[in-house]
């Protein structure tokens, strides 16, 4: 089990996920003062509940501050802290005492109150939480997608139009390899590994270990739209130079001459920002939708933003069948001016 109380990544990717955070919110069922359209929580409120004193949520507040208020914690003050006294007086909320007196007032929403349920370390209560926590977010991810998230990159809108391009381009780069290089059929699979290794930093083999591909599933169709972009790129630009350097020599290129064409061609500076977009969000997302470490690309490892699980269980996503039927016109349009 994950210890959310270490990673910063994971309670993010958990506090991003609304769909998890609306099924968490139903299932610990804390009340608080509807305030501006939340459920707001004091010091004293978030202390009861977790069973601890107020001053270990001040030290917590203290030493976690930008995570609290990036997730919904802040202080009142002026014309909204007047407008929440009033509120409470309006109510008649007995248990919530806040004097008149008072300049400023810490809220929680439930969204802070999970981030702090997901650090504190002194609690019973939220250790018992964080599991809660974790069943939900696994079962909502798979009631999400079907039960499996193997295709969980074909939910994307992006992704078929990404996966039918790339057909093409690697066309062209096969084509390549077979009437520009002097090698065996070994050639096709050891330069689609460079691309691979290049971008993401495996090979086919070991990408297929990590993401337990069985020998009939295809490495492509689990990639993302923005990986697949990528390796367009590098097979139609590589294509391109390959049968350039074939037309100038008058001959195929040998294993070394491609090595050390390939070597320049990936060290364009041009890669760079995309390569590292790539990686970030091939190892993010399949850390947080697949529970897979990409191990080679854990420092581009960071928190899957909200759009994303929009984007991929959201009401927006769809399954890959879905999606080519709705993608009929396109494809027959493509068609014609191949």
């Amino acid at each position: 089990m994950k210890d959310l109380t270490n990673s910063t990544v994971s309670r993010q990717n958990i506090l991003n996920n609304n769909y998890a955070i609306e099924e968490i919110q139903n299932a610990v069922g804390i009340e608080g003062i509807v305030f501006e359209n939340q459920f707001r929580f004091l010091k004293n409120q978030i202390a009861a509940f977790f069973e601890i004193d107020e001053r270990t949520v001040e030290r917590y507040l203290e030493i976690h501050e930008k995570e609290l208020k990036v997730n919904g914690y802040e202080v009142l003050k002026g014309k909204r802290l007047k407008e929440f006294k009033l509120l409470i007086k309006d109510l008649e909320v007995t248990d919530i005492n806040v004097a008149q007196s008072t300049a400023n007032l810490g809220l929680f929403n439930f969204r802070a109150f999970l981030n702090l349920g997901m650090l504190l370390t002194e609690s019973e209560k939220a250790k018992t939480l964080r599991g809660v926590v974790l069943d939900i977010v696994l079962d909502t991810i798979n009631k999400r997608t079907g039960g499996s998230t193997k295709y969980i990159n074909q939910r994307d809108g992006d992704f078929i139009l990404s996966y039918y391009k790339e057909e093409s381009y690697r066309k062209e780069f096969t084509d390549a390899l077979c009437n520009y290089i002097a090698m065996g059929n070994a050639k096709y699979a050891i330069y689609t590994n460079k691309i691979y290794q290049s971008i993401f930093k495996e090979h086919a083999v070991e990408y297929r270990q990590i993401l337990k591909l069985s020998e009939k599933d295809k490495v492509r169709e689990t990639m993302y739209s923005e990986v697949l972009d990528l390796i367009s790129s590098y097979e139609f630009g590589l294509a391109k130079l390959i049968e350039e350097r074939y037309n100038k020599l008058g001959r195929k290129l040998t294993s070394l001459e491609i090595d050390n064409l390939f070597s320049a061609f990936e060290q364009l500076p041009l890669w760079v920002p995309l390569i590292e977009k790539a990686r970030r969000k091939m190892a993010s997302r399949d850390l947080a939708f697949r529970d897979v470490l990409h191990q080679q690309l854990e420092g581009y490892i960071g928190a899957v933003p909200a759009e994303d699980f929009e984007r991929f269980i959201g009401e927006k996503s769809k399954e890959l069948a879905e999606r080519l039927e709705e993608a009929k016109d396109v494809f027959k349009r493509l068609k014609k001016r191949e």
